[in-house]
């Protein structure tokens, strides 16, 4: 059995933000869609290779991974979260690749807690080095942390991240994320058709209770290499039935408007479960979210095909105001309904690959 991750060296946390001197919120979208979540990339580097996300004969060994000078430094995403709150942006998610290789992170996190206007500051990992930073990210300000864990069975985990890495470690890392105080833990379960749905059930079984949140993902077409068929989808209604013959559920609203996850709770108040059906059930009309990749492209669509240059403005001579109105400039101009308007020809086109975005 692999090693579990060890930790990262300690971290400076002296940090002071200026002030951005943003104020107005930017106007909707083409379809009166407001920014209220911002999906932050800090890395397009992860140390798995799930077939859905990065497989492995795409992102090999000889893959050519951004340079350091490329990617946005921790001051660089900080100006650019606090912009971005300047203009509405509610909640910040720190993604990857896989975010916890990117060096110092409870640094980062530390200076988005500061900024004014943010609500809701969490991050998605795999887990894998979680177990030895969660108390760091937790007294750093993250409020939140979602793990994603595709299997309990440590066969079909090590086949499904396709590195042989365990499943101990990362249910490790959850533990570390409870007893540092980040209850509930919100899982999250991508689920293809012959490859992990046998995994439902033991999911929903063992995530159950007040310090978990677990969520099914139905298999999506994002980007252009995890081979996405229509056949491997299990589709949302198909998750629910199979748990509700075991564990009766019950419906819940939602959150907010705009929550991506059709809600559910068990009959005898086992805790929350949830189904996020971009293919059989989208919502793009609800759709909130802007993201920007590690080397600062604005993406305004997970399914999107090209993103817009924020470093370039970033390392210019603009202030902040300036690359504000820029900001909204692209924002009020977003059309984007991928999941609406999908077709087989449509799920064959060039799209940003998630590990780029972080979903």
């Amino acid at each position: 059995m692999k090693r579990c991750l060890p930790a990262w060296p300690g971290v400076s946390t002296d940090v002071d933000i200026p002030a951005a001197g943003i104020s107005s919120a930017a106007p909707p979208d083409t379809l009166g869609r407001r920014m209220r979540d911002l999906r932050l990339s800090v890395t397009d580097r992860c140390n798995f290779r799930c077939a859905y996300c990065m497989p492995k004969e795409v992102f090999g060994r000889d893959h050519a991974f951004l340079p350091k000078t490329d990617i946005l430094t921790f001051e660089e995403l900080a100006r650019l979260a606090r912009i971005f709150a300047g203009l509405g942006m509610e909640k910040i998610r720190v993604t990857g690749g896989e975010p916890l290789l990117r060096r110092d992170l409870p640094a980062l996190v530390e200076m988005l807690a500061s900024i004014d206007g943010i609500k809701d500051l969490t991050l998605t990992t795999n887990g894998s080095a979680l177990a030895a930073q969660a108390l760091a990210l937790r007294q750093a300000g993250l409020k939140r942390v979602t793990v994603s864990l595709d299997a309990l069975d440590d066969a079909t985990f090590r086949a499904m991240n396709d590195v042989d890495f365990p499943v101990a470690c990362v249910m490790e890392g959850i533990d570390a994320a409870l007893a540092a105080g980040f209850a509930p833990v919100k899982i999250n379960m991508v689920v293809r058709r012959g490859v992990n749905e046998h995994e439902i059930v033991p999911m929903a079984r063992r995530f159950r209770g007040p310090d978990y949140i677990l969520r099914f993902i139905e298999f999506m077409d994002v980007g252009g290499t995890n081979a996405w068929r229509m056949d491997d989808v299990v589709p949302a209604d198909e998750i629910i039935r199979a748990i509700s013959r075991e564990l009766p559920l019950e419906a819940l609203p939602p959150n907010y408007a705009g929550e991506v996850a059709a809600r559910f709770r068990h009959a005898d108040g086992g805790g929350e479960i949830g189904v996020i059906s971009s293919v059989t059930g989208p919502f793009c009309r609800d759709c909130t979210r802007a993201r920007v990749s590690a080397e600062g492209k604005l993406f305004t669509c997970l399914f999107a095909t090209h993103g817009h240059d924020l470093r370039a403005l970033l390392r210019s001579t603009l202030d902040d105001a300036a690359i504000a109105s820029a900001i909204s400039a692209i924002w009020s101009a977003r059309d984007d309904r991928y999941s609406e308007q999908r077709t087989p020809a449509t799920a064959r086109q060039g799209k940003v690959e998630m590990s780029k975005v972080g979903g």
